[in-house]
């Protein structure tokens, strides 16, 4: 009777242990890998409003997928191009080279913008200097180039956003990229990827689905009464831009105005028109229904401009995460209707986080302001620094955040030695206020740095021919950046602006969920640098060739 009874326990053993085995030995050859980017989600967003999330969207993470809840970019510049280079690579802006949005060619002293090549324009557009577009200012490869290297193009990538940088630098040197036009309500792409446009982006955009959203207005989803911001709807800090005001509701204009589709873009419509094309892209490309695995990125932008416009903190973020939460649950509905979560791997991250507005934090006693950038200019305190120093006040050629860029002909005509004329710009800028920190191109090239976590983040984001001069870091909530642009589109100011090493811009979350990634909640610090070796182990394939990320062992055990 005991023989019996211990080999009755075994058979049931044994039964048990198949039962269970699909729950720890998930079949990693998901059909897509799905990576989403939302543009300035912070890292404590999603958890602020997790009472009043839905279901299917960052519940669904939450509650099924692994989520690194201590996750902070290395680098110092934590800018929008950067954080998606960072994000598609797995590599240090000063191995994947998109250093900043814009920086200075020191050869011919212009700017470039950084997904500039002025030999593929716009599809159906007229070339134009400076207009044209592709990913080759990134230097090395893309998760989605190693997977379609890996299978000799079995594999397919795809990369949507409102912005081009957003579409561009995600897609890679192999994807086929599609951006939102702020002037034409259409999505286009460059020469670099096709000839023309494929037909069903042409029945999309002839459709005009941006156009059903004129006359209509940005209104709360819920009551008024259940939101957190709700008594700070009107900030004097606020950007009010256009027909959209600074409260709700928000009107989107009549589309009469120049600005029109831009507007739908500062608003969660930019993230619901960038849902519906990646929908229809996924349907007439059948993404995700091949024999190989495919890779689609998508990053939504409207939490980065409505951050902005009216901060983190104001109301009009608050209704944005949860429409964003609406959003993301419809995505993934869709994805489990047409190609199985099972069968799908999803990860979410941000580029980069956001601080508060800096009149927001001198409320709560912060020494906070806003760098006047005329302090570069000639006639500036540095100016007549230089010029009592030097002789000279033509030093400085221009300022392109984070960097000072140095006038190197008026150097080398004053036959100044260029360290010295570095070293004591630097010097003078940490001697105002809202300046935190200056360092020298020379003394990066010389190696002549501490294991100072600040001058760590300031070397992964140099590099020797595209960085400028001085690389400037502002105080806390000091903001340090021009403001032209916004003038220009009729913006006073914008109230919030990242872009510094601080824990606030480089603080974001990462979540893994589907095809069989266990539901746990990891607080060890991580980087989103991690996330391309990740998806390379868990693909087994070879990391991108710039890659310095290690792979999130939580993601890959069995």
């Amino acid at each position: 009777m005991k023989v019996k009874g211990l080999f009755f326990i075994l058979i049931i053993f044994f039964l048990a242990q198949e039962l269970m085995l699909p729950a720890f030995a998930a079949d990693k050859n998901p059909k897509l890998v799905l990576q989403i980017t939302v543009d300035q989600l912070r890292g404590d967003l999603p958890m602020r409003f997790k009472d009043r999330l839905g279901k299917g969207g960052f519940r669904y993470l939450l509650e099924n997928g692994t989520h690194y809840k201590n996750a902070h970019y290395q680098h110092a510049n934590t800018e929008t191009a950067v954080g998606h280079a960072t994000l598609a690579t797995g590599a240090d802006p000063s191995r994947h080279g998109i250093i900043a949005n814009d920086w200075i060619d020191q050869k011919t002293g212009k700017s470039v913008y950084n997904t500039e090549d002025d030999r593929h324009h716009i599809i159906d557009s007229k070339p134009k200097p400076h207009e044209g577009v592709s990913p080759r200012n990134l230097l090395c490869t893309t998760i989605g180039d190693e997977l379609v290297v890996d299978n000799a193009g079995q594999s397919r990538v795809f990369s949507v956003s409102v912005k081009d940088r957003g579409a561009i630098l995600p897609g890679g040197h192999v994807g086929k990229a599609f951006w939102f036009s702020k002037s034409s309500g259409k999505f286009v792409t460059s020469t670099y990827y096709y000839k023309d446009y494929p037909e069903w982006v042409k029945q999309w955009n002839a459709a005009k689905p941006a156009d059903r959203y004129k006359g209509k207005t940005w209104d709360l989803l819920h009551d008024r009464s259940s939101y957190v911001a709700r008594d700070i709807d009107d900030r004097p800090f606020e950007a009010a831009f256009a027909e959209l005001g600074r409260t709700f509701p928000h009107a989107l204009g009549d589309g009469s105005a120049k600005y029109f589709y831009l507007v739908l873009t500062l608003t969660p419509i930019g993230d619901e028109l960038t849902l519906n094309f990646a929908k229809t892209l996924i349907e007439n490309e059948k993404v995700g229904q091949g024999n190989a695995t495919d890779y689609l990125a998508i990053s939504f932008s409207s939490t980065d401009y409505i951050g902005h416009l009216f901060g983190p903190s104001s109301l009009e973020t608050e209704d944005n995460i949860l429409r964003l939460d609406r959003l993301l649950a419809e995505l993934f509905q869709y994805l489990d209707k047409k190609i199985g979560l099972d069968n799908t791997l999803i990860v979410l991250s941000g580029d980069h986080g956001a601080p508060e507005a800096p009149e927001y934090m001198a409320e709560h006693g912060m020494e906070t302001g806003r760098f006047p950038l005329d302090w570069f200019k000639k006639g500036s305190p540095l100016s007549d620094a230089l010029k009592k120093r030097f002789g000279r006040d033509d030093l400085i050629a221009l300022h392109s955040h984070p960097y000072l860029y140095l006038n190197l002909d008026a150097i080398e005509d004053a036959k100044l030695d260029i360290e010295e004329v570095e070293r004591f710009v630097a010097v003078e800028m940490m001697k105002v206020d809202g300046i935190a920190y200056a360092m020298t191109r020379s003394d990066l090239l010389a190696g002549r740095i501490t294991e100072s976590p600040i001058q760590n983040q300031i070397r992964r984001s140099f590099h020797p021919v595209r960085s400028g001069n001085i690389h400037m870091v502002p105080e806390h909530y000091w903001f340090l950046h021009s403001t032209e642009e916004a003038e220009k589109m009729g913006i006073e100011k914008i109230a919030a602006i990242h872009g510094s090493p601080w824990k606030y811009d480089t603080y974001v979350p990462i979540f893994f969920a589907g095809n069989g990634v266990s539901p746990q909640t990891i607080s060890r610090l991580v980087g989103p640098q991690d996330i391309a070796a990740t998806i390379a182990a868990y693909l087994e394939i070879k990391p991108p060739s710039g890659s310095v990320g290690v792979p999130l062992v939580e993601v890959l055990k069995e």
